[in-house]
């Protein structure tokens, strides 16, 4: 049977104490680390010190992160809160979907890498009609004339772009 103090409750419960011992375990490893990637330098002032003001700001986070969880009136996770953290973790698949779109592109190439995964990517997130993954295609063609071409971002061309004949070689480097 729920406390008093449960009842009253003002917000979501799921996932609170999940979160609030994530963020806390972080928050400490985070400034666990300080001492090696900031320093203290000499005749500085004390708040212009380079470490200063991220020991603060994590030191926040490790302060306001335990005031969180002492205030929360439980303190057992359950099945709720579980499916919470099952739903936050789910977002890691599409930074995984980045992280090899960005491995590839300097390999295969930016137009063939990006004609592949923009309608992958719009067949992963529910749009599976004939006439979506053609707007996707038509996107990603657009994407990327929009940054090569216009904008001139100098992207890498891809390894594969070498086995091309001399003069296509050239244009799908600067172009594609």
């Amino acid at each position: 049977m729920p406390t008093e103090r449960e009842r009253r409750f003002v917000g979501p419960r799921r996932g609170q104490i999940i979160f609030g011992v994530a963020f806390v375990a972080a928050s400490l490893l985070l400034l666990s680390q300080i001492g090696s990637q900031t320093r203290w330098v000499d005749k500085t002032e004390f708040f212009a010190q380079p470490r200063f003001w991220p020991a603060v700001g994590l030191g926040g986070m490790v302060l306001l992160g335990g005031l969180h969880l002492y205030r929360l009136p439980w303190w057992r996770a359950t099945r709720y809160d579980w499916w919470e953290a099952r739903k936050w973790v789910s977002v890691l698949e599409f930074g995984l979907w980045f992280m090899v779109y960005v491995f590839l592109v300097p390999v295969i190439g930016y137009l063939p890498v990006t004609l592949a995964f923009v309608p992958a990517l719009a067949w992963r997130m529910g749009y599976r009609s004939g006439f979506m993954i053609a707007i996707s295609l038509v996107f990603a063609v657009a994407v990327v004339f929009l940054f090569k071409t216009l904008l001139g971002v100098k992207i890498p061309g891809g390894m594969l772009y070498e086995y091309l004949p001399g003069g296509l070689r050239g244009f799908f480097i600067l172009y594609l």
